[in-house]
C-alpha cells in the first residue's frame, strides 16, 4: 500500500497539508514499553514550521495526541493511533493556482493518476505528510534505544555549494546539531549556509542541500539478503521523503573513483570483537550490518514553490505567468533532519525485530 511502510513494525500515515489533521497508525510496537506524548513531541517540535527565520512562517505547534495503543502510559502491543491537528491551514491561498500545474510539483502527476487532487498545498505530496513519519519514528527510536542501544543523529552537511567538513567520525549529539538554526555543527560552514538561504529567499527563489546521518551501535547481523538489504531499505525510506533526489551510503559515488585496494575495509580486532579499520562500506556489507556505524547522505532539491514569477501553462495548455502564493521554505534541509532520523529509525527497528523474531540466538 502506498501509504504504509515496514513489515513487522508497520506505519501507515494519513492526512493532507490543509485538511483537519495528519498522523499515523503504528502496528507492531512491542508491548510493555513506557510511552507518552512527551516521548514523541521533541522530534515533532524540531520538524515543525515557523521555528526560525529560514523556515516557512506557517504557525503550527504540531502537538501530538496518542489516541490508542497505550494504557496508563504503557504500550499494549495493539495499534498506536497518532494525531496532530492542522490549526493554521489556509487552503484559500491556493485558489488562483488550482487550474495551474505548478512547475516541479506533483499537481500534474497526481491529476493524471487519480483524475482528482488536493489543490491546496500539494495534499499528500506535501511535507506536512511527514508528521506521521516523525511521530512514528520517535516511537521506533525509543524501541531502538532501550532495547538495542542504538543512537541516530543527522545534520545538514551541505547547502548549495557550501559544504561542511566531514563530521561522520565526530561523536555528535542532537543538542550540538541544534545549536544553529541550519542544524549544521560546523561553525565555519553554518553561517555561510544561512547567508545562502537568506539570499535565495530575498530573490524569491529556493536552494537545495544534503543531510548526513549516522546510526551508532547497530548490532552486526541486521538486514536481509538480496531484495531487503539494509542499504536498499534505507534508500527506499529516504527516497520516499518529499524533495529527495539522491541517496548514497558509505563512500557513495566517490567510491566509484577509488581502487579496491584503497576502498576495502580491512578487519581488525577491537574492544568489542571484530571491526573494520575504515568504513567505506558505511556499516553494511552484503546488505547486512557489520557493527560499524551506518553512514549515509540524502540530497534534497530546491523547494519547488518559489515566489519568483515563472512562465508555464495551465491544464488547458494556455500560457500563464505563475507567482506562487502560500507559505513555504526557501530550503528544506534544516527541517528535514528529524525526518531523515525518523525514517532511519523505522528501517532499523523493522530489521532489528525481524532479526530478533525470525533468527533468535540460541
Amino acid at each position: 500500500m502506498s501509504s504504509s511502510f515496514g513489515n513487522i513494525f508497520k506505519v501507515s500515515t494519513f492526512g493532507e497539508s490543509h485538511c483537519y489533521g495528519v498522523g499515523a497508525i503504528v502496528d507492531g510496537c512491542p508491548p510493555g514499553m513506557a510511552l507518552t506524548e512527551s516521548d514523541i513531541q521533541p522530534q515533532l517540535t524540531r520538524r515543525r514550521p515557523g521555528q526560525s527565520k529560514i523556515s516557512t512562517p506557517r504557525n503550527e505547534a504540531d502537538q501530538v495526541m496518542i489516541l490508542s495503543g497505550t494504557e496508563q502510559g504503557v504500550t499494549l502491543g495493539t495499534p498506536i493511533g497518532l494525531l496532530v491537528r492542522n490549526k493554521d491551514q489556509r487552503p484559500g491561498d491556493y485558489k488562483e493556482m488550482s487550474q495551474i500545474p505548478r512547475p516541479s510539483h506533483a499537481d500534474y502527476s497526481y491529476q493524471m493518476k487519480y483524475g482528482v487532487r488536493a489543490s491546496s498545498g500539494g495534499g499528500r505530496s506535501s511535507a506536512r505528510e511527514t508528521i506521521g513519519r516523525v511521530a512514528s519514528g520517535a516511537i521506533a527510536e525509543k524501541v531502538l534505544r532501550e532495547r538495542y542501544g542504538v543512537e541516530i543523529v543527522a545534520w545538514v552537511s551541505a547547502v548549495g555549494d557550501v559544504v561542511s567538513r566531514d563530521l561522520t567520525l565526530a561523536p555528535l549529539t542532537r543538542d550540538q546539531v541544534d545549536e544553529t538554526i541550519i542544524r549544521c555543527p560546523d561553525a565555519d560552514a553554518s553561517p555561510r549556509m544561512e547567508e545562502l538561504i537568506a539570499a535565495a529567499r530575498a530573490e524569491g527563489d529556493s536552494i537545495g542541500g544534503v543531510v548526513t546521518c549516522v546510526c551508532r551501535h547497530v548490532s552486526p547481523g541486521w538486514g536481509e539478503p538480496v531484495f531487503d538489504k539494509m542499504e536498499a531499505m534505507l534508500a527506499h525510506a529516504m527516497m520516499s521523503i518529499p524533495a529527495t533526489k539522491g541517496f548514497e551510503i558509505g563512500s557513495g559515488f566517490v567510491g566509484a573513483q577509488m581502487r579496491g585496494s584503497r576502498h576495502n575495509d580491512a578487519f581488525v580486532m577491537k574492544d568489542h570483537g571484530l571491526g573494520t579499520a575504515t568504513n567505506h562500506s558505511g556499516g553494511i556489507q552484503g546488505g547486512i550490518s557489520n557493527g560499524e556505524p551506518i553512514v549515509f547522505r540524502v540530497a534534497f532539491k530546491p523547494p519547488a514553490t518559489i515566489s519568483k514569477a515563472q512562465h508555464t501553462v495551465d491544464f488547458d495548455g494556455k500560457s500563464v505567468q505563475l507567482e506562487a502564493a502560500g507559505r513555504h521554505d526557501p530550503c528544506v534541509v534544516n527541517r528535514a533532519v528529524p525526518i531523515v532520523e525518523a525514517m532511519a529509525a523505522l528501517v532499523l527497528v523493522d530489521l532489528a525485530l525481524r532479526q530478533e523474531y525470525r533468527h533468535p540466538k540460541s
